[in-house]
């Protein structure tokens, strides 16, 4: 070792006469001895700017701006997209080894938006950032089903996307960038993925299509539609809303932004080759040998066929013997392939039942059940099932069941948005809300109750395809909830129709029945190219195992004018715009022939709300009686409450809204609220008439007076006791109960409370008093003591 050299002993052994300890390089030359600080190059911060780049591209009128290079480079890509001055980072990472005994792909995508990107400090306890809200799980929903189609076939290994919110400005929603920077993370990745995609969302706003409106263009616009395609204009994922648009408009947008998709993929491929690293090379997991899969076909094919045909079959029967047939035949194949991974005679058989599934439809044109491939199940609507209830339907289609209630309350139980949602989705209050339930025993199994994020995106889209026929001026705020009883198929266009009805049972003046209605899709690729479709069946009204074994759940809801609400969840790398416009046009008719259905049971709102339901009547107070209804801090209106259980809302300066629950609570609260108001109605005072007052109370800054027995009394300041300066009232010689002339002055615009003076009648010339007893007098002039100590 070299010697100790400037106090500093070096850790490591000699090597060409150069020492190294951290940051420390010792040179030794002869008797010299040098001491040089250098920084190593692992300890050198990033700084490559050929790492760095960006892409700019112009999507209507606004430029959406993506890097990548910069931040989060551990991570196996990340981009940062911005439109305007709301941008958002998004990271990809995914496990180079499979999980164990997966048979999907565990892809898992958090959205958040933050409150500090928006300017704002979070309002709860800890004011740290909160766990995901039902807007970020949705929008988190939104971005998986976007991405997850073009993974490869058997890639199923954990991936991670993190779209993490970096400013937001209140002007540009970040959910769509979040969907084009997840795109551009993955292409510069070396994640094996077959994208990029694009999204964008399009309004329609006074009549014209709108590109990624803004916030306040999304307050007018009639459309919210969200479309995610990928090359050759194929579409990847749909999610709308929309105020009943009408079936070409709603094409037309699908149309408009798609072809705008292009540009975004056009981008990031620019900005890929040149940045994107070179893709990982994955052996597929679960690819199953062609001799296993013929020796399943063997034997499992015919019995398929068999069970497949059989129309008798429901949901159990069926699904209890494809699982014998598979039983028998893993046995018989584990036996003969003795030495091959078990999931991959599981996973032979299941593509064995796929296969003969699918060539039914396609070569038969029917289905297990044996409808035809525009066909519905059977139909049966039910309303008015409980007498408590405000409003209740019974929505029953096939093996799929739909208890729907409806419950109204004040407009003070209305769902505030938090200031973070409030900032990019310009909603302060929701009056009107639709709760998803699937409790396990629908589909015969046991598990917790609790709010799962299919639930979530579930309601959210029944409430969509509902909402739009709500009026807006409705006195109540409305709680529809929809309890899946057995499911079988589209169990969330199903609350949609027991919805509506449950709505019209209660009384609800909507503008139309809506009813809502699944389409699904099978198809063949053409062997040339895996990636284009050679043949497709429609099917309406999906069951399960259809929607299980198909390429597409494609959900619409409706009137029979329009549209109000649309999913696509595609399992294909993409769809053609002929299959979209032909599934808009086939869920269009059989949502028209289940609005007739529905029609037979009831046609249209209640014209008056059940007997036991709940009143809203609007009271005005004027302001000079305002502080004597309230009541100090509020106190008599809290009392009304919690006597009657009726509650009162200030809606302006002298309005107020009674909400009661029942018709009898209102009129309690009625009596309570007469007997609060009705002092001051006994009497109208003339301004600047003079009145015979009575001291009910005397205090340090005045006396209490009434001017009339049933009346508030109110305050004589000392300020207009005397002409002189007195500091207390009993310096005049006043007493309780004594009478005393005052003059009315009106009352203060601001606290209501009566202006009265005794000071201005000190003066020599004295008018008529009035004596609101009935009599008219000239009052006595008394000389006030001298003493005003």
């Amino acid at each position: 070792m070299a010697a100790r050299i400037g106090g500093i002993k070096p850790l490591f052994s000699r090597t060409n006469n150069r020492f190294i300890r951290n940051s420390v390089v010792l040179f030794e030359t002869g008797d010299n001895h040098a001491l040089v600080f250098r920084r190593k190059k692992h300890m050198n911060p990033w700084k490559n700017s050929e790492s760095e780049g960006s892409v700019e591209i112009e999507i209507g009128n606004r430029p959406l701006k993506i890097s990548t290079g910069k931040l989060a480079r551990f991570a196996d890509g990340c981009a940062v997209a911005q439109i305007g001055d709301t941008s958002v980072m998004v990271t990809a990472v995914s496990k180079t080894k499979a999980s164990s005994f997966a048979s999907f792909l565990p892809l898992t995508v958090d959205y958040r938006l933050k409150a500090a990107a928006a300017g704002r400090i979070p309002m709860n306890h800890l004011r740290r950032e909160r766990g995901p809200t039902d807007v970020e799980i949705l929008t988190s929903r939104l971005i998986d089903r976007s991405l997850r189609p073009l993974f490869p076939a058997g890639y199923f290994h954990d991936t991670q996307i993190i779209c993490n919110s970096l400013a937001v400005d209140g002007a540009h929603d970040p959910d769509i960038i979040s969907i084009n920077g997840a795109s551009a993370a993955l292409a510069l990745s070396d994640i094996p993925w077959n994208g990029p995609i694009g999204a964008v969302r399009v309004g329609h706003v006074d009549g014209e299509f709108v590109i990624n409106p803004t916030r306040l263009q999304m307050t007018r616009s009639k459309l919210n539609l969200v479309v995610a395609g990928s090359r050759k204009s194929n579409v990847v994922m749909l999610e709308a809303s929309a105020d009943n648009i009408l079936m070409n408009d709603f094409c037309k947008g699908i149309k408009l932004g798609v072809k705008e998709i292009q540009q975004i993929i056009l981008g990031i491929d620019k900005l890929a080759k040149t940045h994107a690293k070179d893709k990982r090379e994955v052996e597929e997991t679960f690819s199953v040998p062609q001799d296993i899969t013929d020796a399943a076909r063997e034997m499992a094919k015919d019995r398929l066929y068999e069970v497949f045909s059989d129309f008798s079959h429901h949901k159990f029967s069926r699904d209890r013997a494809v699982s014998d047939i598979r039983t028998e035949c893993i046995e018989k194949l584990t036996e003969t392939f003795a030495d091959s991974d078990s999931q991959l005679i599981v996973e032979a058989f299941n593509k064995v039942v796929k296969e003969t599934f699918r060539n039914i439809i396609f070569d038969e044109y029917r289905r297990c059940d044996g409808r035809t491939l525009t066909a519905l199940r059977d139909i049966n609507c039910e309303v008015d099932l409980y007498s408590p209830l405000h409003g209740s339907a019974l929505f029953q289609r096939g093996q799929t069941q739909v208890l729907c209630t409806v419950t109204f309350d004040s407009i003070e139980s209305a769902i505030r948005a938090d200031p973070v949602t409030e900032i990019v989705r310009a909603m302060k209050e929701k009056n009107f809300m639709l709760h998803y339930e699937f409790p396990p025993y629908a589909t015969n199994e046991t598990g917790k109750m609790f709010a799962s994020r299919r639930e979530l995106g579930h309601g959210a889209l029944a409430e969509k395809g509902i909402k739009a026929v709500i009026p807006d001026d409705f006195p109540f705020t409305i709680r529809l909830t929809s309890e899946v009883l057995e499911s079988n198929g589209s169990s969330s266009m199903a609350s949609v129709c027991g919805g509506s009805l449950a709505l019209m049972d209660a009384g609800v003046p909507i503008s139309a029945a809506v009813a809502g209605v699944a389409v699904g899709l099978v198809s063949k690729s053409d062997p040339e190219n895996a990636t284009n479709i050679a043949d497709y069946r429609l099917m309406t009204d999906i069951l399960g195992i259809e929607d299980y074994l198909g390429d597409m759940d494609f959900k619409m809801a409706g009137t029979k004018k329009g549209i109000t609400a649309l999913q696509a969840d595609v399992k294909l790398p993409g769809l053609p715009l002929k299959i979209v416009m032909e599934a808009i046009q086939q869920a269009t008719s059989g949502k028209k022939e289940i609005l007739d259905i529905m029609n037979k049971t009831i046609k249209k709102a209640r014209n008056n709300r059940k007997d036991n339901g709940p009143v809203c009547e609007n009271l005005e107070v004027p302001i000079s009686r305002r502080a004597r209804f309230v009541g100090p801090g509020g106190y008599n209106i809290r009392k009304i409450r919690a006597q009657t259980g009726v509650t009162i809302t200030q809606v302006d300066e002298s309005n107020f809204s009674i909400f009661a629950p029942t018709p009898s609570a209102m009129n309690e609260a009625k009596e309570q609220i007469e007997e609060l108001l009705k002092d001051d109605r006994e009497m109208e005072l003339e301004f600047g008439g003079v009145y015979t007052a009575t001291i009910t109370e005397i205090r340090d800054i005045g006396v209490m007076v009434k001017l009339y027995p049933t009346m508030t009394p109110t305050l004589l300041h000392n300020s207009q006791l005397d002409v002189r300066r007195v500091s207390h009232p009993s310096a005049l010689g006043i007493e309780t109960g004594q009478e005393i002339s005052v003059k009315f002055y009106g009352r203060d615009p601001a606290t209501g409370q009566m202006r009265l003076s005794r000071k201005v009648l000190m003066a020599p010339s004295t008018p008529a008093l009035r004596n609101l007893g009935g009599r008219t007098t000239t009052p006595k002039t008394t000389t006030p003591p001298t003493s005003t100590s």
